[in-house]
């Protein structure tokens, strides 16, 4: 017989939820992981809400957002090559290319990856692992201005 899921919380104690949303702008420098954990972090830890979950969404269909460690940056680069060798710019194989040979290949690249996240929030912190970090990845090679929503629930 399974076990009953024990309750880490009561929320009979308080039973109102908080919401808070912004929306910021990146701006890149051309392909690669732009850290925004910094700014996230100051963000929800001004929001009031100790505990919940965010959720961070990016307005945008050639780029994308990630969970990834942040210490040894050899770990982005790796990440570079490997989209580099999977998904070449100016491949014959893509039609759309309205906007260069870097287009459709970073399409692709945010179809591989994620446009939202969810990070609980503990204690007024995000919730993130001793090496990771969150970040914008810019699919396409020149620089762009992202806009970036975040959506914190909790109490």
């Amino acid at each position: 017989m399974p076990r009953p899921v024990q309750c880490l919380y009561d929320h009979s104690l308080n039973p109102t939820m908080r919401q808070k949303q912004e929306e910021i702008s990146i701006t890149t420098c051309g392909r690669g992981l732009w850290d925004i954990t910094e700014h996230v972090s100051r963000w929800v830890a001004a929001s009031g809400i100790r505990n919940g979950l965010l959720t961070i969404f990016i307005r945008h269909t050639s780029a994308s957002l990630l969970v990834q460690e942040n210490y040894d940056p050899e770990v982005q680069r790796d990440l570079e090559r490997f989209f580099a060798k999977l998904v070449r710019d100016g491949d014959a194989m893509f039609e759309h290319m309205s906007e260069g040979p870097d287009d459709m290949p970073a399409h692709v690249r945010a179809a591989l990856t994620q446009t939202s996240l969810s990070i609980p929030v503990v204690d007024g912190a995000l919730g993130l692992g001793s090496w990771q970090g969150l970040y914008v990845y810019e699919h396409r090679t020149a620089g762009l201005r992202r806009r970036v929503l975040f959506h914190l629930i909790g109490e």
